[in-house]
This record gives structure tokens, C-alpha cells and sequence, in this order.
């Protein structure tokens, strides 16, 4: 190799090299540090080693980016709910799989899972994805009221009370939980659907219990 190419080539290996997805990682690990609102594309530039110009190539702007990111999540959540596995189940056991499921969710995708966490509808991207959300918990909560009505758990709470209480104990996990310490994703996963279940199982002995 001549000088002239080495010197091509040492340029070529010293600049950011960055598709659309690597693009997105970066973004929401900014976000999550500085929070959207306060996150500019300038800040994105500085982290990518990118030009502002060099970003518009890939997306339209800050919002795209929160767009595709809070997206990514939720379609990760709403795909337990119509995993045509899951169609086959009773109710209660459908509930179990879609709690140990979005643990799963949250260990694989956390940091995308805890940028959607902390939007608060302040632009449309975010109130797009606070009705999906909510979206969501709807349809929990009426997984909630099927598996009371089958007997897999107690029908003295409120579904919608439930089911916000099943997932603010699945999402208190991005507060501590990291995936390279030591704690594998299914001990976690079954130790949350063990306490889950474990206070909205049927206190009567005589109503069956949730199918393994």
C-alpha cells in the first residue's frame, strides 16, 4: 500500500462509520442521560463525532429518533399479547406469560424500555406513545378480569389497579436491574412472576390454582 492510500485508508478508519440502528443506540443512551427535552441534535453530533448534516441522512430529526425508539418497545410488549402462543392459553396462565415475557422485554431492550418509561407527552411522539401504552394496560387489565373470572386469581381487586401494580413492579426493574451483572434474566423473571402471583392467587383453597 502507497502512502497516499494508507493515508485514505487511516481517514476512512478515523471516521464514525453509522447506519440508522447505531445511530438510534447512541440517541437513546443521550436521552436517557440528559433526557429528550434536554438533548439537541448538536449534542448528538458532538456524541456521534458526526456532522448534524451527516444525522439528517439517516432521520428527520430528535423526534424520528424518540419516535423509533419509544416504538421499538412497544412493539416488543405487544407482541407477547398476540403471540399466537399465547392465544392457546387459559387466561391466568396467558397473564404469567406475558409478565415473565416482558421482563424478558425489559432485560433485552432496557434502555429503549426506559426511555419509554420516562416520556411525558410534552410533544406528539410521546402522547402517541403514552395512548399505546395505555393501550396496553387495557388489554392487561382485561387478561386481569378473564383470569379472576376462571378462578386462576382473586376477583377482589380492581383489574385496572392490578394490572398497574403487576407493572409498576416489572418496570421498577430499570432502576437496578443491568444485564451484565450476575443475575440471569429467568431467575428474574421467575422471581417476579412468583411475587406477582404469589398476592393475586385466590385466598380461598377450594378455587384452583393457576396452571403451570
Amino acid at each position: 500500500m502507497n502512502d497516499a492510500s494508507a493515508a485514505q485508508d487511516r481517514g476512512r478508519r478515523g471516521r464514525p462509520n453509522y447506519d440508522r440502528e447505531s445511530i438510534l443506540d447512541i440517541a437513546v443512551e443521550v436521552f436517557n442521560e440528559r433526557g429528550y427535552d434536554g438533548t439537541g441534535m448538536e449534542e448528538l453530533a458532538r456524541r456521534l463525532g458526526l456532522s448534524k448534516s451527516s444525522i439528517y441522512h439517516h432521520v428527520s430529526g430528535k423526534e424520528e429518533l424518540l419516535g423509533l425508539a419509544v416504538g421499538r418497545a412497544l412493539d416488543a410488549l405487544f407482541a407477547l399479547i398476540d403471540e399466537p402462543v399465547a392465544a392457546k392459553l387459559t387466561p391466568t396462565a396467558r397473564l404469567e406469560h406475558i409478565v415473565r415475557g416482558s421482563v424478558e422485554v425489559l432485560a433485552a431492550e432496557l434502555p429503549y424500555v426506559t426511555l419509554l418509561l420516562r416520556v411525558h407527552g410534552n410533544s406528539t411522539t410521546e402522547q402517541r406513545a403514552l395512548k399505546r401504552r395505555r393501550e396496553f394496560d387495557h388489554r392487561v387489565a382485561e387478561l386481569v378480569v378473564l383470569a379472576a373470572r376462571e378462578g386462576g386469581i382473586r376477583a377482589d381487586i380492581d383489574p385496572h389497579l392490578a394490572s398497574r401494580l403487576i407493572f409498576g413492579t416489572v418496570n421498577s426493574l430499570i432502576e437496578w436491574y443491568r444485564p451484565d451483572g450476575e443475575l440471569p434474566v429467568p431467575v428474574l423473571a421467575d422471581a417476579v412472576a412468583t411475587l406477582v402471583f404469589g398476592g393475586l392467587r385466590s385466598a380461598d383453597p377450594e378455587v384452583g390454582t393457576h396452571p403451570r
